[in-house]
């Protein structure tokens, strides 16, 4: 069942043009994403951030997981490129956490869902409780110094970009009607 309706997620995302997916044909619980950042209002546009993204044989059910392969500096990124975001934890209430359950992982998400929450994510940071303490300080105390990094990164990311894929841009997604 869970290969069957990513399936269905896969054709629709794949006419997205702010990800590129690379399904392994042998594992089709297993993702190779780009995240393309087309906000030219982002400190990450421009930036193609490669991930895998890994979903359990029980898939709506549980959440799958993500993980940036090249270190990108965040406050809720880990090092390991984990992500400290409310839509990957399992279904329930964690009373430790603080996280209503309405923000964990529920059936009715999807791919696209979680992506674009990523998404969000990069450029409205959750300081509070940071996976990297680092760059959450770095990012209140010395913000021109965050930047510069995430600007390096944004760079290094280029070189993620598949051979013979176009990267898209905020000009070549938007639409334009003309009188």
């Amino acid at each position: 069942m869970a290969e069957r309706i990513l399936m269905n997620e896969y054709k629709t995302l794949s006419q997205e043009p702010w990800v590129n997916i690379d399904v392994d044909e042998q594992n089709l619980l297993h993702w190779t994403i780009g995240l393309i950042v087309l906000n030219p209002d982002s400190l990450y546009y421009g930036g193609y951030f490669k991930a895998i993204m890994k979903f359990p044989s029980n898939y709506p059910y549980s959440p799958p997981e993500f993980r940036f392969i090249r270190p990108l500096y965040h406050p809720n990124i880990y090092k390991d490129g984990k992500l400290c975001i409310s839509i990957l934890h399992a279904p329930g209430e964690d009373e430790m956490s603080g996280e209503l359950a309405s923000e964990r992982w529920s059936p009715a998400q999807r791919v696209e869902s979680v992506l674009i929450s990523i998404l969000s994510l990069l450029d409205d940071a959750e300081i509070s409780s940071p996976a990297n303490v680092d760059a959450s300080v770095m990012l209140r105390k010395s913000p021109d110094e965050y930047k510069s990094i995430v600007k390096q990164h944004v760079e290094d990311s280029k070189n993620d970009i598949p051979e013979g894929f176009v990267m898209p841009t905020h000009e070549s997604t938007t639409t334009v009607s003309k009188p």
